[in-house]
């Protein structure tokens, strides 16, 4: 590995975490949604009028067992509702509630403020960068942890 990869491997560690103290801070702040589940809100709320536990768990990239675990505790706290399934009755369709479409919102907004917070010395331009690397980043992690796992099953 070569010392710009360990360096750029550090800066990770670095951002990993910032985002676990950002994620225990807004838990501590706005406890509405547990330590750990506003993901899986965000991508239910993406998911037009509610789906199905199997198509969030693909949707949110995540093992059926953990989005279960997630839906059950979001359900418990009021955010999220499972209604029957108009085109199959032994299915559920899960779906945010009222209450937890204000607390994402809510949510949102205070990420929203910090990031104002911590990007007030940034020039327009420099956040724009910083969005378009992130963005370009992630597709291309995601694209080579799929190559790598097609390599692996090729095997």
């Amino acid at each position: 590995m070569g010392t710009d990869a360990r360096e750029l491997v550090h800066r990770l560690q670095d951002l990993l975490r910032g985002v676990r103290l950002i994620k225990q801070r807004r838990a501590e702040e706005r406890p509405v949604i547990p330590l750990g589940l506003v993901g899986i809100l965000s991508q239910l709320d993406g998911l037009a009028d509610g789906c199905h536990a199997r198509e969030l768990a693909l949707h949110a990239r995540l093992d059926p067992s953990t989005v279960s675990r997630a839906v059950a505790t979001l359900v418990a706290h009021g955010l999220v509702e499972r209604r029957p399934d108009p085109t199959d009755r032994r299915a559920q369709v899960l779906a945010l509630t009222p209450d937890g479409r204000t607390a994402l919102t809510d949510a949102h907004d205070w990420y929203a403020r910090l990031l104002d917070r911590a990007l007030a010395g940034w020039t327009a331009d420099e956040v724009t960068a910083l969005g378009a690397g992130l963005r370009r980043f992630t597709r291309d992690l995601e694209v080579a942890l799929e190559n790598h796992e097609n390599l692996e099953a090729a095997r």
